[in-house]
């Protein structure tokens, strides 16, 4: 049986280095770690092979068999901490967390690293996302329909964010992550010959009528400013979603997810 290490103490080291990656961006940034928590995010981002250096557990929710169980390997006590109530109470970032936590490693998520394995790649832009809520929602429709990248341009925050990781239900593990500036997205684009069909409001086209069955982007921006002038005078085409009620937009998950489906239906036909 696999050894493991027990703290009771808030005061231990380990501890508050879990607190500080829970609550600071910074800390995140300059150490390049993070901290996940509940089952299926731990399933999911030993799925997508991120480095775990540590595994907290509480053993009146979850047995230590359960959780090399769900690690499918032989660690060491330095990596397997079991946590007093106290500990497990201060770490855990909602009451439903299964019991166990974990440090890990964050990835590089460059645009140079990336990579397709089609020559038609269906990708979403998504430009200054600031709500953790609409990040997870996009990165849930981008593992929903398989894309084959998100890209973050001009991001506004770190996306191992705790909150970004819960809403996204683990899929910011799941999915090809991309981060850069506006001009830098759309240069990757432009060298790897993938459209830039931008979501906007005037002199666009009906999302229906435009093809997508090569290479693509969809670019998507917030609810209250739309996408910047950059990402509108560089499209292959500016696409819209049609309203027939009051309202003149929907919330920035949502739009993407109409686009993307219409884009997945078209590749399905064809």
């Amino acid at each position: 049986m696999t050894e493991s290490k027990y703290i009771s103490s808030l005061q231990n080291p380990l501890v508050k280095k879990a607190l500080a990656l829970k609550e600071k961006s910074r800390e995140r940034k300059k150490t390049g770690c993070f901290v996940l928590e509940g089952v299926r995010e731990l399933q999911l981002a030993i799925k997508g092979n991120y480095e775990l250096e540590t595994v907290f557990f509480y053993a009146d929710i979850i047995a230590k068999e359960k959780v090399l169980e769900l690690l499918g390997q032989e660690i060491g006590p330095e990596v397997l901490i079991e946590i007093s109530k106290d500990i497990y109470q201060k770490l855990a970032y909602r009451e439903t967390t299964e019991g166990i936590l974990a440090i890990a490693r964050s990835k590089s998520h460059s645009l140079e690293a990336m990579e397709f394995s089609t020559k038609n790649p269906l990708v979403l832009i998504a430009e200054a996302p600031e709500k953790p809520g609409n990040i997870g929602a996009i990165l849930r429709t981008a593992d929903a329909a398989n894309l084959d990248a998100v890209i973050i341009a001009n991001p506004k925050g770190d996306l191992y964010n705790p909150n970004i990781i819960r809403s996204s239900v683990g899929c910011v593990f799941t999915n090809q992550i991309g981060v850069g500036s506006t001009s830098e997205v759309i240069t990757f684009l432009k060298d790897k010959n993938i459209a830039i069909y931008c979501a906007a409001l005037t002199a666009s086209e009906k999302y229906t009528s435009v093809r997508f069955n090569e290479a693509s982007a969809i670019v998507v921006g917030t609810e209250a400013t739309g996408l910047s002038s950059e990402w509108l005078e560089n499209s292959t085409k500016n696409i819209i979603i049609p309203m027939e009620g009051e309202i003149d937009s929907m919330n920035v998950s949502v739009s993407a997810a109409i686009v993307i489906f219409e884009a997945k239906r078209q590749r399905e036909s064809q």
